[in-house]
Formats: C-alpha cells, sequence, structure tokens
C-alpha cells in the first residue's frame, strides 16, 4: 500500500471538516452579559437551583443571581446534601429564595432530574432558568439571555459555562471538551431549524414554561444522562426554537485540578453517547486515528508527498483549534497537543465502555449512573 495514501486519508477529513458550511469549530455563537443594565424587571423569570453537596459553592451561585436584579424568585432544591448546603444557602440572604428539601429518586429518575421536577412544581412564572449549583452569574447576563429569546422568538435559550482554566489539566483538557461538543453537536445546527440536531449546556438554560410543559417536562427526559441535549431535542421537536451559544459571562465553579476528575467526567457518558453500540465505538476509534494521527504519523514517511500533505492536515487541525483557545484567552501553543489530548479522551470512551460492559456505572455525588441493566 502507498503510504502516501495513508497521509491523504487524514488531509482529506480536515479538508471536509474545514469546508463545513456550518463550521462546527467556529465561536460566533456568543452571548455575554448586557452592558445596558436598564433596571428592567426579571421577576417573571424563576431560578431552579437542583443542588446536592454544593456548601463550598452555592454561596457564589446565589450572589450571582442577586447581582442580576431584585425580586427574582430562586427555588433550591437540596438533593440529600449532608454538608450544609441549605444552610450556606440561607446565610445569602435572599429574600426570594425558597428552599425544598428533595426526596430520594424514584425508579427510573436520574437524581438532578428528579431535583428540577420537584422544583418545577412551585414554578409560576413565565421563564424558567435551570442553573447548576457551580455556575457564577455575571451581571446582566439573564437580562441578555431574556432578550435574546424574544428576539428570536425561542423556546430554549442556553449558554455554555466558560469552564475553570485555572491549572494544567483544565487548560489541557476543557479547551478541547469545548471544542469536541460543538463537532458533536454544532451550534448553527442546533440553533437552525434542522431537526437531527439540538443541543443545550445544562449550566444555564433558560426556558418558557409552557414550551418545556408542551414538550413533557422532566418526566420525558427523566432517564436520560445527557439530560440537557435531551431537553432540547423534546424542545425542538414539539415545534419550539432552541439557542445555544459560548459565554464568559456565565462561569463554572467546578475545578478539574487532578487527571482523573477530568476521566470521570467524560467516562460518564461517552459509551452512553454512542448509544452503547461496539460498531458506533468501533468507527469512532478508526475516525479518531484517522483525523488526529495519521497527519502525525505522515510526517514520518520519508516522502515528501507525505510530509507535505501531512503539514497542510496539521495545520488545518491547529487553524480549526485557535478559535476555541482565543475565545477563552488561551496560549495558540495548546494547539499543537491536539492530537494528544484527542488519544486521551478516546481513551476515556473506552473507560466508559469496559466500565458499561463490566456492569458498572460512574459514582456521581453517592449515586450511580451508567450501569449495565441485567
Amino acid at each position: 500500500m502507498n503510504l502516501d495514501y495513508l497521509s491523504g486519508a487524514g488531509a482529506f477529513a480536515w479538508a471536509i471538516i474545514s469546508l463545513l458550511p456550518w463550521r462546527p469549530w467556529a465561536t460566533s455563537e456568543a452571548l455575554d452579559a448586557s452592558t445596558d443594565l436598564s433596571g428592567e424587571d426579571l421577576s417573571d423569570i424563576t431560578v431552579l437551583i437542583p443542588a446536592r453537596n454544593e456548601a463550598g459553592v452555592i454561596k457564589a451561585t446565589l450572589a450571582g443571581v442577586k447581582a442580576q436584579g431584585g425580586h427574582i424568585p430562586v427555588i433550591l432544591v437540596d438533593d440529600g446534601s449532608t454538608d450544609g448546603t441549605a444552610v450556606a444557602a440561607e446565610s445569602v440572604g435572599m429574600k426570594d429564595l425558597r428552599i425544598i428539601e428533595g426526596e430520594l429518586p424514584p425508579e427510573g429518575w436520574s437524581g438532578k432530574l428528579w431535583a428540577l421536577e420537584q422544583g418545577f412544581r412551585h414554578v409560576h412564572t413565565n421563564l424558567l432558568l435551570l442553573l447548576d449549583a457551580d455556575i457564577r452569574l455575571k451581571p446582566g447576563i439573564l437580562w441578555a439571555l431574556r432578550r435574546k429569546m424574544e428576539e428570536g422568538d425561542l423556546g430554549l435559550v442556553s449558554l455554555m459555562a466558560a469552564l475553570r482554566m485555572a491549572g494544567f489539566w483544565e487548560r489541557f483538557f476543557m479547551p478541547a471538551f469545548i471544542y469536541f461538543f460543538k463537532m458533536l453537536y454544532p451550534f448553527r445546527l442546533s440553533n437552525s431549524t434542522f431537526p437531527w440536531v439540538a443541543a443545550a449546556a445544562g449550566g444555564c438554560i433558560l426556558l418558557r414554561t409552557g414550551a418545556l410543559r408542551g414538550s413533557g417536562g422532566f418526566e420525558a427526559v427523566r432517564n436520560e444522562l445527557i439530560d440537557d441535549c435531551a431537553l432540547a431535542k423534546r424542545i425542538k421537536g414539539a415545534g419550539g426554537r432552541t439557542w445555544i451559544g459560548l459565554s464568559h459571562s456565565v462561569v463554572s465553579l467546578r475545578a478539574y485540578e487532578d487527571i482523573k476528575d477530568v476521566w470521570d467526567l467524560v467516562a460518564r457518558t461517552a459509551f452512553y453517547q454512542l448509544r452503547y453500540s461496539r460498531l458506533l465505538l468501533l468507527v469512532c476509534t478508526v475516525m479518531m486515528i484517522i483525523v488526529f494521527w495519521l497527519p502525525v504519523a505522515g510526517l514520518f514517511i520519508p516522502t515528501i508527498l507525505s510530509k507535505s500533505i501531512s503539514g497542510c492536515a496539521l495545520a488545518a487541525m491547529v487553524l480549526t483549534y485557535l478559535p476555541t483557545l482565543r475565545f477563552y484567552n488561551l496560549s495558540y501553543g495548546w494547539a499543537l497537543l491536539l492530537p494528544l489530548v484527542a488519544t486521551l479522551y478516546l481513551a476515556m470512551t473506552w473507560t466508559s465502555a469496559i466500565r458499561f460492559w463490566q456492569g458498572k456505572g460512574l459514582q456521581w455525588k453517592g449515586r450511580s449512573y451508567g450501569a449495565r441493566q441485567g
């Protein structure tokens, strides 16, 4: 076999990715806090926060909500916390805060979705903001979210939180996490009427309460591990428009200082995302090798043609990663490590599959998810 063909395969893949009209690598879909803090009444939005053992971050999360303006109803569902989450929340002194003591999830419900379902029963406003307990909002972003929804007549608006990128492993993995997410769920397709792609980022989702009820509510997605995208799919399937974008004004407080933390984060849902299919896992593996390693391998093939083709493929790879690095103000040098990052993400996906085949689920805050049944 002519080794030049191997180089050509990788270059061909990157040529396709670079020329896709929906530009999955771009960062043009973004929304940040409005500088026009006009003091609009936001009391038509209820903020719903599921919280399980989040005492270390819940004060910052609630302070971020409080900074959006007055009279915003907040419902916090304390999902069996043992670390004083509810006490920490009360200490913020929000007069419109209601804390609900959550019950154990029934059969067939994930813990987070059951907490959301319990809180949703007490929502009486037209709009609902689903906010993770480890997300801090910058002043003005809730107003900007509502304006985005109204201008686009949208049923769901979601923002991908700016992940923490302080330590080495966070800078190594987290930009790529967002880059790969956008490759799997291209924002431009999700934001269009195209029916087969629907995405949301669960940390910050603004919904029309009627659209949520009309799509079946949380019960319709009660056992979904990737519940945010499943919810967007339900809203879109019921005729609503959805929009997802990046943001600097929605900030994740969750630290991933150890490689094991990132490994478990990805392994939790990676094989589920492939529908527990061995065939899709094999296809994913082959594609990752073609896209990320054939261009590197081609540099070592002793022909000028292979080296030239591989160099072009690597240049395309780096160029598609630069917008993400630029958006988060990171050094462009991280782009050179993308083949290694991709290899580790593939290893995490295989870990997810192996855990499933062994009948194991990921332990997340004392609960098991993704275990093989039967």
